[in-house]
């Protein structure tokens, strides 16, 4: 986690000396004011994350997770993680809250790579609302087509190269 910190540390470091180059102190401070304006604009729906990620960790036994979505669970884990990716909607302050609960209750890297990556590559809701009706059927077809297997792929090789480097 401190890596990130630095990280962006070192970003806003960068572009609030760029900032002042360009318009002082003014132009900083309208930077910070965009920046709480986002804030607060996504607030709510991180808060809803966030309570709802606590209430997965309190009701869903790790056991439950272990099984389904942990290391141990082999192929069927990267498949109903690469499912449940892709039928799930919403945003990342949904997601990424209710995958940190299930890391945290035993489940493994690639059943929740697999799920990220179909939540990229295939959210339904994206392909039904955006994709088909502007830039259509024939094309959509063949996008969704060809990144269905992708997740899965992901999914394993995400949670064999995080096992092998780190267990």
């Amino acid at each position: 986690m401190y890596v990130s910190w630095i990280i962006l540390g070192t970003a806003i470091i960068v572009l609030g000396i760029i900032a002042y180059n360009e318009g002082g102190f003014g132009k900083i401070a309208e930077g910070l004011g965009q920046g709480g304006s986002l804030f607060l604009y996504v607030l709510p729906n991180l808060l809803l994350g966030f309570t709802l990620a606590g209430l997965l960790q309190v009701l869903l036994p790790s056991e439950v997770i272990a099984k389904y979505l942990g290391q141990d669970s082999g192929w069927r884990g990267l498949l109903l993680g690469a499912g449940a990716g892709c039928i799930t909607p919403g945003g990342p302050f949904t997601h990424f809250p209710i995958l940190a609960a299930f890391l945290s209750k035993g489940a493994g890297v690639g059943p929740i790579s697999a799920y990220l990556a179909a939540w990229a590559l295939l959210g339904l809701q994206r392909f039904i609302v955006w994709e088909l009706p502007i830039l259509g059927s024939h094309f959509a077809m063949v996008r969704f087509g060809s990144s269905l297997v992708f997740p899965v792929i992901i999914g394993w090789l995400a949670g064999t190269v995080y096992y092998r480097l780190f267990h």
